[in-house]
């Protein structure tokens, strides 16, 4: 494909991205339970508005749109009041959450080699659960991230913590909550540990940091997990998930700026002139930036208010609903905003249940370790809850009554995939599939048809796989028995 010989016209190329959009996912009407955060159609139109009159505006340079400079504050001010930040607390905005994270690793890394300049293999103590962004910056910066279990209950074993610290660690990191399971780790008992050794400690809230003041605010008990902690030096929120902004943005926040100095870069030699940056990117997109500061000045505490009132009465319908199925159950404790629901013991297929959601029309997010279905409830959901965990059980019902439903579709790659025990193997698949997604040519391949490399290694080592599983599994139940 080559760029056309003569520009098309406006509406036809409108008209011809809107055709393109009918083939996403179903967001509007609440199928999706990540990705999009809908505030509504007022609210969405607020913010395209916003980001187009700053569609062209660059941050890079903050003396020449001056305008952006005083939203990104003011943004940074806002949320160090809502995360019961000290008057010195600083940030910056950036692409999203895993910005943020990776801007916040390095910033530990190169602190540690101001402060410990013997540091040579820095590391990072963290939980299992928290976000991959997090092994990203770790393959990226050159850092061994050492990862602690977690609970029955999801939640990072704190003494685990204490024993995973050696001279080689520069930060801890706790969530609030993590992905998966909505689950808040305890924050207060790691920030201790922090504090007794010096350590500094970052909280990663990119998908709770705008939801849970509004959650303690009406009332239910929410574990302190900001700047109210001492040990905490630095919090990473996503304004593009419960902050209701456009995409993409973030903050990452920090307890003063002898924490945030850390994060900036600075080259004096360039013939183009002194180059500085806050965060990771070099070019700052302004329509993003305007897009959060409208966000927040169109929602207000009152808007925000009622739309976590929205989110928390939807997952309270579908955290009620999904044990009342037979064969299922829930993963964590979380009381917010996420549901995480996995299947009972000698329960049905999820991975086959969730085929059949997707053939009802729903998006669905799987995990692994254990299997389960992951719901990132919003206001949006708040008119389709009860639909969907009636959907969830009559897909249960059909997989129960048809078991051969997990040996078809996209359940055995998901669901073997997990098994799999060496993990490197899966790996080079993924990266496989990643290639053909990439190769010239290329739009959105087939990666659970039969010819793709993930089935072509579940075919090769499926049978041996689920045989050694089969016999650990009754190993298990003796062993319980006994």
């Amino acid at each position: 494909m080559k760029i056309p010989a003569k520009g098309r016209a406006p509406d036809e190329l409108l008209g011809e991205l809107a055709s393109m959009k009918q083939a996403d996912a179903d967001w509007k009407g609440g199928r999706v339970f990540s990705l999009v955060y809908h505030a509504g159609d007022d609210h969405t139109r607020l913010l395209e508005r916003a980001h187009a009159l700053y569609a062209s505006g660059n941050l890079l340079n903050p003396m020449a749109f001056q305008s952006l400079r005083r939203m990104e504050a003011e943004i940074t001010q806002m949320t160090a009041a809502l995360f019961h930040g000290p008057p010195e607390a600083v940030g910056a905005v950036t692409s999203g959450g895993t910005e943020s994270l990776l801007v916040a690793v390095a910033a530990y890394r190169d602190r540690a080699r101001k402060q410990r300049r013997w540091m040579r293999s820095p590391e990072i103590v963290l939980p299992r659960t928290a976000h991959p962004a997090f092994d990203k910056a770790a393959h990226y910066f050159g850092i061994r991230l050492r990862k602690v279990e977690v609970d029955a209950g999801q939640r990072v074993d704190v003494a685990g913590v204490e024993r995973a610290i050696n001279a080689r660690t520069i930060a801890l990191v706790v969530s609030a909550p993590q992905y998966p399971h909505g689950v808040i780790d305890p924050v207060e008992e790691v920030g201790m540990i922090a504090e007794r050794h010096g350590l500094p400690l970052h909280v990663d809230a990119c998908i709770g940091g705008f939801a849970l003041p509004w959650v303690e605010r009406l009332g239910r008990p929410v574990p302190r997990w900001d700047f109210r902690v001492p040990g905490v030096t630095s919090i990473s929120a996503d304004l593009h998930k419960y902050g209701y902004a456009g995409k993409g943005a973030s903050v990452l926040m920090w307890r003063s700026m002898a924490d945030m100095k850390h994060q900036f870069f600075v080259a004096t030699d360039f013939p183009g002139g002194i180059y500085a940056s806050p965060t990771l990117i070099g070019t700052r997109p302004g329509g993003p930036i305007a897009a959060a500061w409208a966000a927040f000045q169109g929602l207000g505490e009152d808007g925000f208010l009622r739309l976590t009132q929205l989110t928390l009465d939807a997952a309270d319908r579908v955290r009620a609903g999904i044990p009342q199925i037979p064969g299922l159950r829930l993963i964590g404790d979380s009381f917010g905003t996420i549901v995480a629901w996995g299947a009972a013991p000698g329960g049905p297929d999820v991975y086959a249940i969730a085929d059949r959601l997707e053939a009802r029309g729903w998006s669905v997010d799987r995990m692994q370790h254990p299997a389960a279905i992951h719901l990132t409830c919003t206001a949006n959901h708040a008119a389709i809850a009860d639909q969907y965990v009636a959907d969830v059980a009559a897909c249960a019902a059909e997989v129960v009554a048809n078991p051969t439903l997990g040996r078809s579709g996209t359940a055995p790659m998901y669901g073997m995939i997990a098994k799999v025990p060496v993990r490197a193997m899966v790996k080079r698949s993924v990266m496989k599939v990643l290639e053909t997604m990439y190769a010239p040519g290329a739009i959105v391949p087939d990666v659970t048809s039969a010819d793709d490399p993930v089935s072509k290694l579940l075919e090769r080592y499926g049978p041996q796989v689920d045989a050694v599983f089969d016999k650990v599994n009754a190993l298990r139940e003796r062993l319980r028995r006994r």
